[in-house]
């Protein structure tokens, strides 16, 4: 069977090759990631959802799940932590809670490191 790959999103050349986890274009030297294919679990249907798969809300308690670094804080936010009325806003990138952590202040962080309380 011949897996067909999408073809240059720069050039439309069809002669696209993979190497790695990358696509290549042999004619503009372009590379980029695929795009991931939709699964059973994933319909796009806009709902955030923590690290175990239950759906989130706004004004929920969530749990951090692993320790986190942040910029400017000699101590980060330490695996266990809860964080209160959380707000799920379209961020950058994968970062899609709006909240206030005790002692760091505000931030994002990603539903991913998060579990529902």
């Amino acid at each position: 069977m011949e897996e067909t790959l999408p073809p240059c999103p720069k050039c439309s050349s069809e002669y696209t090759y993979e190497v790695g986890t990358l696509l290549v274009c042999p004619e503009c030297a372009h590379e980029w990631a695929p795009a991931p294919a939709a699964s059973a679990d994933d319909a796009g249907d806009g709902v955030i959802r923590d690290a175990v798969g239950n759906v989130l809300a706004d004004g929920d308690t969530v749990t951090v799940i692993k320790s986190l670094k942040v910029k400017g804080s000699a101590t980060g936010i330490k695996a266990g932590t809860k964080v209160r009325n959380i707000r799920l806003v379209p961020g950058v990138g994968d970062h899609d809670i709006e909240c206030k952590v005790d002692g760091i202040g505000a931030m994002q962080l990603k539903s991913s490191v998060v579990r529902k309380a």
